[in-house]
């Protein structure tokens, strides 16, 4: 039985509500359970310098967690001076992610900026933060379109993330902090609505596991990020 009583391909409570901030170009406060993340899209006018005079735009994110985001208050990491590995490994995990569904020719030479604040952490934030992120980035570039500062949307297909494990011995869907933490094996699926892979993180984390068990895990995401798809598009249209 898992803590929260769900059947072993069953999501959290998932809702995705866009245009949540005035000012940023696109936004997206995304729930699966309580886990929380605001993604916030920004356009420069601007490239990083090795894309200067290439013709090609830039997708990039942030992460961060907020101080009391979890049981006890952490220390926001810019008063630490430096973000800590973990951080760093996100954000650019979330930036990979959505440049592979972006054509950077059709972006022109701007970038647009994913901010991921994580509000309340029950895990699941990284994947929670690619399947938000991408519904801002669609409405950031959706505001190009529509200001004529491009001629076509870049978004070239739909990309979602979701985590599974294995808890108590058996693959599971979504996992809370409770199975996170105890898991003997946990993934990172994020795949596009197509079902292609653009990235998984698995690992073992107390012995071994057959190569049958992975297997399960991708089964599972992949009926997960089905669900995820729909409720992008749901909020898109909203």
């Amino acid at each position: 039985m898992r803590p929260s009583g769900r059947k072993s391909n069953e999501l959290r409570a998932l809702t995705l509500e866009s245009k949540v901030s005035r000012y940023a170009e696109g936004s997206c406060l995304i729930s699966c359970g309580n886990t929380r993340v605001l993604c916030t899209a920004t356009v420069e006018a601007s490239v990083p310098p090795f894309l200067r005079n290439t013709g090609k735009g830039w997708v990039t994110a942030e992460y961060g967690m907020l101080p009391r985001s979890t049981h006890s208050r952490m220390p926001r990491e810019a008063a630490k001076g430096k973000q800590s590995g973990r951080t760093q490994e996100i954000q650019r995990l979330i930036g990979r992610s959505l440049r592979s569904v972006v054509d950077l020719t059709l972006l022109g030479e701007r970038q647009v900026i994913i901010d991921c604040d994580v509000l309340e952490a029950d895990g699941g934030t990284r994947t929670a933060s690619i399947t938000g992120s991408y519904v801002a980035l669609c409405l950031a570039t959706e505001s190009l379109v529509k200001e004529g500062k491009i001629k076509v949307s870049p978004i070239v297909n739909q990309v979602a993330a979701i985590s599974c494990g294995i808890y108590k011995g058996t693959p599971v869907l979504d996992l809370d902090y409770d199975e996170d933490s105890s898991a003997s094996m946990d993934a990172n699926f994020v795949l596009t609505s197509d079902d292609r892979i653009i990235e998984i993180q698995c690992t073992a984390e107390e012995s071994p596991v057959e190569e049958s068990a992975f297997h399960e895990l991708l089964k599972l995401a992949r009926g997960g990020i089905v669900t995820l798809c729909e409720a992008q598009k749901k909020a898109l249209n909203a």
